[in-house]
């Protein structure tokens, strides 16, 4: 006769191996990064570190740009609030935004408004790129997701991959696939600025103000307003909204164009930190922002912000302040590893992300 155990220690049995590993990939990450602050601040110590400067200016470049992966990942969320599917297409989005805008820039250069009058000539760009960027991710949605609503999740899944690289070489086809620079923000912007006892580029401080402002934007938008409560109400049950008389077509299209503009901000936004943009602009950046959202918890807008912060705080300083400590050379091209090993240990440590994933009651159930 087989022996028969208790049904606690089966499922023992059965995920105790697993649990151990986890485990063990816990403590073990905690001793790696432990040792490596540790090399660090005895590097600090030592004098050979970076100095105080280079520490602060490290983590100015890390909110900021830490701050155009929130405004990415804030449509990830949205759209998987609303229709539970990750919309890998996003960051096409940004990069249409991005292309648009720069062909504004260039043709405000020629013409001198860019340098005669630059805060016009950006909000020219900037309504260029909202505009784009919004009509782009209406458009997906109308022709290739709305007629998939209600398919098995994999299948609008994989026709986001699809209708990325449909972008990206569309773009590509009508405007080359040279990298375009964007014209120079004046010296006054690039400058360095007095802020909060500290040094700040004009062009990094700008960059977090404008991704701050468009932040809360969104938060009153959704809270405060009919159709953010129409949004919400979707995103909680589609089919109890519809019967409260909630047009659910016209929410789910406004949720895109809503992620789509702010898409479009952080295209303008990201041409202001780094000029240069190209058919694949959006890829990187898009899958970074898609790291964000699941970082702070997918679905939750909230999260999603914190989550691009502190995703570009990873790549600002991590590289330095852990590798740093081992003595791995030229830690500044390793961000990359660092920012996607971070999301891995958050996954580890909180499944859900930092702030909780947000789901449905259906999901619930």
């Amino acid at each position: 006769m087989a022996r028969s155990f208790p049904v606690p220690i089966r499922r023992w049995r059965r995920r105790g191996w697993g649990d151990a590993l986890i485990w063990i990939i816990r403590i073990a990450a905690i001793l790696v990064i432990a040792w490596g602050i540790s090399g660090t601040v005895a590097q600090s110590v030592n004098g050979e570190g970076p100095t105080g400067e280079a520490w602060r200016d490290l983590v100015v470049a890390g909110v900021a740009q830490g701050a155009l992966y929130g405004l990415i990942a804030l449509g990830y969320s949205m759209v998987y609030g609303v229709l539970r599917f990750i919309n890998f297409a996003h960051g096409e989005v940004f990069m249409s935004g991005a292309m648009v805008g720069f062909f504004v820039a260039d043709h405000l250069w020629e013409i001198r408004l860019w340098e005669t009058n630059f805060i016009l000539a950006i909000l020219m760009v900037l309504a260029s790129s909202i505009l784009t960027s919004a009509l782009v991710a209406m458009l997906v949605e109308r022709v290739a997701y709305r007629p998939l609503r209600g398919s098995p999740r994999m299948i609008p899944l994989i026709t986001s991959i699809g209708i990325a690289f449909f972008l990206q070489y569309t773009f590509a086809g009508l405007f080359g696939v040279a990298v375009k620079s964007y014209p120079p923000p004046p010296d006054s912007l690039r400058s360095r600025v007095e802020f909060l006892g500290f040094e700040v580029e004009g062009t990094k401080l700008a960059v977090m103000g404008v991704a701050l402002v468009a932040m809360v934007g969104l938060y009153l938008f959704v809270e405060r307003t009919r159709t953010g409560r129409a949004i919400r109400a979707v995103a909680e049950d589609s089919e109890m909204a519809a019967l409260m008389g909630i047009d659910v077509d016209r929410t789910i299209v406004t949720t895109f164009a809503v992620g789509g503009a702010l898409a479009g901000v952080a295209g303008t936004l990201w041409a202001l930190l780094f000029r240069g943009v190209s058919f694949i602009t959006g890829f990187l950046p898009g899958i970074k922002a898609f790291t964000a959202a699941v970082l702070g918890g997918i679905g939750n807008l909230g999260g999603a912000m914190a989550g691009g912060l502190l995703l570009g705080l990873f790549e600002g300083v991590g590289p330095q302040l852990v590798l740093g400590g081992f003595g791995v050379p030229a830690v500044s091209q390793l961000k990359d590893v660092v920012a996607f090993t971070a999301l891995v240990l958050v996954l580890v440590f909180k499944p859900t992300g930092l702030f909780g994933e947000r789901l449905s009651d259906e999901d619930r159930a």
